[in-house]
């Protein structure tokens, strides 16, 4: 079974921080091919926030720009979200969602689109 496994979501104060974790898992052959992060809040439209490629190239809404990152580790099969000076805007589920890449015998099979289950950040004092 081909899943992402998000982490590192809770409760923080308005100026704080948090990581979001993203891990694929799997297939021990399975690794992160290109990914992203959205989030939604209540009542609203899934938004992105984040994209990173496979050489590592990123881009960013400009409603994050500056104080979201998004990054991978390649080793780890996982990808992270450092949000930094967040506001209570920020507060919603966040999901990963990425395209993996499983080494088969004799070829490499891409799964598109897989999502993470969400996590939820609420940021408030």
């Amino acid at each position: 079974q081909v899943e992402l496994v998000e982490s590192g979501g809770g409760l923080v104060q308005p100026g704080g921080s948090l990581r979001l974790s993203c891990a694929a898992s799997g297939p021990s052959s399975l690794s992160i091919y290109a990914g992203h992060w959205y989030r939604q809040a209540p009542g609203k439209q899934r938004d992105l926030l984040a994209s990173i490629t496979s050489g590592g190239s990123t881009n960013y809404a400009d409603s994050v720009k500056g104080r979201f990152t998004i990054s991978r580790d390649n080793a780890k099969n996982t990808m992270y979200l450092q949000m930094n000076k967040l506001k209570a805007g920020d507060t919603a589920v966040y999901y990963c969602k990425a395209d993996l890449d499983e080494e088969r015998p004799g070829k490499l099979y891409r799964y598109h689109g897989v999502w993470g289950q969400g996590t939820l950040v609420t940021v408030s004092s």
